[in-house]
C-alpha cells in the first residue's frame, strides 16, 4: 500500500474516534497513533465529559501510545490527527518527538501554527490536508448544531 492510502486509512480511524466525540456533544475531533501498521493508542476529545481542558484527543491517543510501548518517545510512530493541533498539543507531541504528523483540515484560529511553525522535533515529518474535505464537514456540522 503507497504511503498516501495508508495515511487516508489511518484518518478514516481518526474520523471515527471524531465521530464519536460528535455523538457525546464534543467537539470532533480524533486521534490515532500508529506504529509499525498498528494502531496503538486512540483517543476523541473528552473536554466536556471530564470537564478538563487538556482532555485533548491527541493527549488522549498519545497517552495510550506511551503506555502501549513502555516509553515517553514515539519517534518511529505517526500520529493521525483529524484537525491540526493547538499549540499545548503541539508541544506535548514535540515532547514526544512523534516521528510524523498528519492532519486533516488546517485550523487557522487555534492551530499551533497560529503561534509558531517550530514546535515539533526538528526531525519530524508533517502532512496536512489528508482527508481535508470529511474533517472539516464534520467541524462545519458540529458548530451548526451549536448554532440551531
Amino acid at each position: 500500500m503507497e504511503q498516501h492510502e495508508l495515511d487516508e486509512k489511518f484518518m478514516r480511524q481518526a474520523l471515527n474516534e471524531a465521530q464519536q466525540a460528535f455523538d457525546q456533544q464534543e467537539v470532533p475531533i480524533g486521534a490515532v497513533v500508529v506504529c509499525q501498521g498498528r494502531v496503538i493508542g486512540r483517543g476523541h476529545n473528552l473536554v466536556e465529559s471530564l470537564q478538563d481542558p487538556t482532555a485533548h484527543a491527541e493527549m488522549q491517543a498519545l497517552t495510550a501510545a506511551t503506555e502501549t510501548l513502555g516509553s515517553k518517545y514515539l519517534p518511529q510512530c505517526t500520529l493521525y490527527v483529524t484537525v491540526e493541533p493547538c499549540i499545548m498539543c503541539a508541544g506535548a507531541i514535540g515532547w514526544a518527538q512523534v516521528g510524523r504528523i498528519v492532519w486533516g483540515a488546517d485550523d487557522p484560529k487555534k492551530g499551533y501554527r497560529t503561534y509558531s511553525e517550530r514546535v515539533f522535533h526538528p526531525k519530524s515529518e508533517v502532512v496536512s490536508g489528508v482527508l481535508r474535505e470529511a474533517c472539516e464537514a464534520l467541524m462545519t456540522q458540529f458548530f451548526a448544531s451549536l448554532r440551531r
